[in-house]
């Protein structure tokens, strides 16, 4: 009997299991199919983030830069006596500006004087001494030329005697009252004559005025270059500035004895006037290949240029900066030495630059990288940094105006990943 009921319970219990493990089945088939299309759904959207971008502008990074500078003098002369002597007047003083050619002070000098007084002198009589001697050359040479042409008409007398006799000796001759030898004497007698009479002749044509001068025009030249001498040592006595500047480092008093050769004072050049100041390496190669520089004056807003006279090549070793100077105009003495000043090392379009806010720059030890937009990815680019002006940064290469950079957590990212750009936001 008990048998017989424990079959169909066993029976029954075996259904209901089958039916709740097929339900089981059913219900798991479903909620599989459910939670795969849900994970597509996720790794789609995690694969292809979205991101906000902004367009690279230029934009003003800071002011110009500044560096401090000193003014100085473009060249300094020194002011030297020429001539020895006790200071006479003064009439420029130390600190005074002094034009070129102007008279510092004047020296005074007996021994000088005294010295020119019997130069000239000397000069005078030997130019009389000269005419004198002319006069008395002139009538020497008129007398020996009247001497002369008197000898040269007794000699042509004398051969026309000659010839009349040696006519009459061949008349002789031929009617035999003359021998043979008396003619040819008589001929011989007439030649030597005449030769006597041509050398009279030619001795006459090549006379030249005596030369009783030459001594004493020799005399007169060294005169004339030793007064030549003291006048200008006379003229030395005025002591003059020989460029236009400031008079400094001159203490002199009226008596005060001044030996030739001395340092009396010092001009300082202040048109064109210098501009010097100190770089560092950076700003060396900011200004390098410049021609001209802005400087300010302290209290003037007025911004000057003046060209670049001078930029060093090497640094200092003892200052450990680069030296830079400017040489400027300066007609009406608005620079003096000793003021102080800034140089603009660049200008106000120099600060319109490409930039990009600092939080979209991705920092990989000392590299630096921004992520651009190209296409449907991005592309991570490194960049070089300049100026720093929170929030933004000067970018000096890597970047071009009108790009598009990702401004959303850009340090999540990686190269080459595709994005969906959801908007183009201002920097």
């Amino acid at each position: 009997m008990r048998q017989k009921r424990r079959k169909p319970n066993l029976r029954t219990g075996r259904i209901v299991c089958i039916l709740t493990l097929s339900i089981g089945i059913l219900a798991g088939c479903s909620d599989t199919a459910v939670t795969s299309n849900d994970a597509k759904s996720v790794y789609k959207d995690q694969a292809i983030p979205s991101v906000k971008a902004f367009k690279v502008i230029k934009q003003k990074i800071g002011d110009p830069l500044e560096r401090a500078a000193e003014v100085q003098s473009s060249a300094q002369f020194t002011v030297v006596a020429k001539a020895s002597g006790d200071i006479e007047q003064i009439l420029k003083k130390r600190g005074d500006m002094v034009q070129e050619g102007d008279v510092i002070f004047r020296l005074k000098s007996s021994e000088a004087l005294v010295q020119r007084d019997s130069a000239a002198a000397a000069i005078t009589a030997i130019q009389e001494s000269i005419e004198k001697a002319k006069i008395k050359a002139q009538r020497e040479t008129e007398n020996q030329r009247l001497e002369m042409s008197n000898a040269i008409q007794k000699m042509e007398l004398n051969m026309t005697t000659l010839l009349r006799s040696y006519n009459k000796m061949k008349n002789d001759y031929d009617i035999g009252l003359a021998t043979k030898a008396q003619l040819y004497q008589m001929e011989t007698q007439m030649m030597n004559a005449r030769m006597d009479l041509d050398q009279l002749k030619k001795k006459q044509s090549q006379l030249e005025p005596i030369d009783a001068t030459s001594a004493l025009e020799s005399q007169l030249k060294g005169a004339q270059v030793a007064l030549q001498q003291l006048n200008q040592s006379m003229q030395n006595l005025e002591v003059k500035a020989t460029v236009s500047g400031l008079l400094t480092e001159m203490s002199l008093e009226i008596g005060m004895p001044v030996l030739s050769g001395s340092q009396v004072g010092i001009i300082q050049r202040l048109d064109p006037i210098k501009i010097k100041a100190q770089l560092t390496e950076d700003e060396t190669k900011l200004v390098s290949g410049k021609t001209e520089m802005g400087y300010l004056l302290t209290g003037n807003k007025t911004k000057f240029k003046g060209p670049i006279s001078y930029l060093a090549k090497v640094m200092d070793p003892e200052s450990k900066s680069y030296e830079i100077n400017l040489e400027v105009p300066n007609k009406d003495i608005l620079l003096k030495p000793g003021m102080k000043l800034k140089l603009q090392m660049s200008d106000d379009a120099d600060q319109i630059v490409v930039t990009v806010p600092t939080y979209s720059i991705v920092k990989e030890g000392e590299k630096a990288f921004v992520f651009v937009l190209v296409g449907d990815s991005v592309e991570k680019r490194g960049i070089t940094l300049g100026r720093l002006n929170e929030p933004n940064q000067e970018v000096t290469s890597g970047l071009k105006e009108g790009e598009l950079v990702v401004k959303t957590n850009p340090g999540a990212l990686v190269d080459k990943t595709k994005v969906q750009m959801t908007a183009v936001e201002e920097q």
